[in-house]
C-alpha cells in the first residue's frame, strides 16, 4: 500500500519529500572536460566511458569481442597488447606507458594503500618487490604519484584508481591530496558485494556505522557503490571540477571464499547507483582470483557466462542514454520519501528520472515530480509506461537491486531550457 502525505492523515504517514526549486548542475568537469587534454578521450556526447580494468588485446578480434559487450575503453591496457587493434576498432586505451595511439596515461593502482599517505622517498619498488619507502617504515604514496605523473606525456589525460586508504582510512586532507594533485580523472574500488573485509569496523563500519561492524544487509548493498562516488566527489576541489569514475566487479575479486561472486542484478544495480550519484564513467574489474572459476578475463570466457548478458544489457542502456548521462542534472525536479536514490537529467527538451532502490525488499514507490506537468513516464528498456498522476510517478521496485529509468513525456522542463 502506498501512503500519501495529506492533511488530517494519521501519525504514521510519511512526511512529504522536500523538493527544492529546480536548477541545472553540470556533470563534473563540464561536458567538454576531455577536450582540455591531448591525447585524450572523445568529447562527443555520444561517448560515455565503459571500460574494462587491466585487460589485454593480444588476439585478433579481442577488441571486437569487447565492443560487442559494449566496452569502449581500456583502463590500464596490458603492456603486451596490440594498441593498433584498439585504434582500428574505434576503442580507446589508457596505458601505463608512453604509447602512440593511447588516449590517456594511467599512473598506478591503489598507491594510497601500498605506499601510504606521505612524502618519504620512494625506492622505485612495487608490492612484492622489496621495501617500497625509504625508510621502510615510512609512507611515500605522494612521492610515488608525483614521480609517476612526471613520466606522463605533457598535456595527456591522466587517470588513477585509489582504494581503501582514500575512502576509509586516511584523513580528508591526505585523501584529498591524492584525489586532487596527481591526475585528471579519478576512481576508487570498494567492492561492496564481494569484499570479505569491507563490512568490518575499520572499513564500511567506520564510514557507515560509527566504527561498529556493518550488518550484511546494510553492507552488501548497491547503494554503497553510490556512497563511494559521493566520498570521492566530496574530496574533489574545487567541487565538481574533475570526473570521478566507478569500479564495479564482475566476478570473484578476492581469494577468500567469504566474499563470494557478484551476480548480474547486483552489477546492474551497482552501475546505476554509481551513475545516479555522479559517476562519469564505469570500469569493470574483470579478474576473479578466487571462487570456482579463476581468470583474468571474466567477461570474455566461460567464467562470465552468467553475468555477461547482464553486462551487455547494462552497457546497451548506457550507450543509448549516453547523451542523457552527459547532459546536466536537473536537481530539485524529482524527490521521494521512500527508499530510492534519484537523479534527474535534462536533455534535448526532455526530463529523465533515474531511480534505484536503496531498500531491502519489494516496495511501491512514489516519486514526486515538482513542476514538469508530464502526463506519462516511459520506462526505458522495459516496454511499458506508467502514468504521472497528480504530479507523481508510482511504480513497483521488486527488490533491493531494482532500477527504473524514466523519460517524462508531456508537460515542460520546469523552465530549465532544453539541456543543451
Amino acid at each position: 500500500m502506498i501512503l500519501l502525505a495529506c492533511a488530517g492523515c494519521g501519525l504514521f504517514t510519511p512526511a512529504p519529500p522536500v523538493v527544492e526549486g529546480p536548477r541545472l548542475r553540470s556533470v563534473d568537469g563540464g561536458p567538454g572536460y576531455y577536450a582540455g587534454f591531448a591525447p585524450t578521450l572523445p568529447t562527443s556526447p555520444e561517448y560515455f566511458p565503459v571500460a574494462v580494468w587491466l585487460e589485454s588485446v593480444v588476439e585478433p578480434g579481442d577488441v571486437q569481442l569487447d565492443r560487442q559487450m559494449g566496452i569502449n575503453t581500456y583502463a590500464g591496457l596490458t603492456t603486451n597488447s596490440d594498441l593498433g587493434q584498439v585504434e582500428r576498432e574505434g576503442s580507446f586505451a589508457l596505458t601505463g606507458w608512453t604509447a602512440s595511439g593511447a588516449s590517456g596515461f594511467m599512473l598506478t593502482d591503489e598507491a594510497d594503500m601500498w605506499a601510504g599517505a606521505g612524502s618519504a622517498p620512494w625506492s622505485g619498488m612495487y608490492p612484492g618487490e622489496g621495501d617500497i619507502c625509504v625508510p621502510a617504515s615510512s609512507s611515500c604514496g605522494f612521492t610515488v604519484q608525483e614521480s609517476l605523473a612526471g613520466t606522463a606525456p605533457p598535456g595527456m589525460l591522466v587517470y588513477t584508481n585509489y582504494g581503501k586508504g582514500v575512502t576509509f582510512w586516511q584523513s580528508d586532507s591526505d585523501a584529498g591530496r591524492f584525489v586532487n594533485e596527481f591526475q585528471d580523472v579519478v576512481s576508487a574500488d570498494n567492492y561492496w558485494f564481494t569484499d570479505p573485509f569491507i563490512c568490518g569496523p575499520s572499513e564500511g563500519g567506520a564510514a557507515l556505522n560509527g566504527g561498529q561492524p556493518l550488518p550484511a544487509e546494510e553492507c552488501r548493498s548497491a547503494a554503497n557503490y553510490g556512497w563511494t562516488i559521493d566520498r570521492m566527489r566530496e574530496l574533489v576541489e574545487p567541487e565538481g571540477s574533475r570526473p570521478v569514475w566507478a569500479l564495479v566487479e564482475v566476478g570473484h575479486p578476492f581469494q577468500e571464499p567469504a566474499g563470494g561472486s557478484i551476480e548480474g542484478p547486483e552489477i546492474r544495480a551497482a552501475v546505476w547507483s554509481s551513475i545516479i550519484h555522479g559517476a562519469r564513467g564505469i570500469v569493470y574489474f574483470n579478474h576473479s582470483f578466487g571462487g570456482d572459476c579463476t581468470t583474468q578475463h571474466v567477461l570474455r570466457g566461460p567464467c562470465g557466462d552468467t553475468v555477461r548478458p547482464w553486462v551487455e544489457g547494462i552497457n546497451a542502456q548506457i550507450a543509448l542514454l549516453a547523451p542523457v548521462l552527459n547532459a546536466p542534472f536537473a536537481d530539485g525536479v524529482a524527490a521521494s520519501s521512500q527508499d530510492v536514490d534519484l537523479a534527474t537529467k535534462l536533455h534535448d527538451g526532455a526530463l529523465f528520472v533515474l531511480a534505484a532502490s536503496t531498500g531491502d525488499g519489494a516496495q511501491e514507490v512514489t516519486i514526486d515530480v515538482a513542476c514538469s506537468g508530464a502526463l506519462t513516464a516511459v520506462v526505458i528498456g522495459e516496454e511499458r509506461s506508467v502514468p504521472v498522476t497528480d504530479g507523481a510517478i508510482r511504480d513497483v521496485f521488486t527488490d533491493a537491486n531494482a532500477v527504473h529509468l524514466y523519460e517524462l513525456v508531456g508537460g515542460d522542463t520546469c523552465g530549465l531550457g532544453d539541456g543543451s
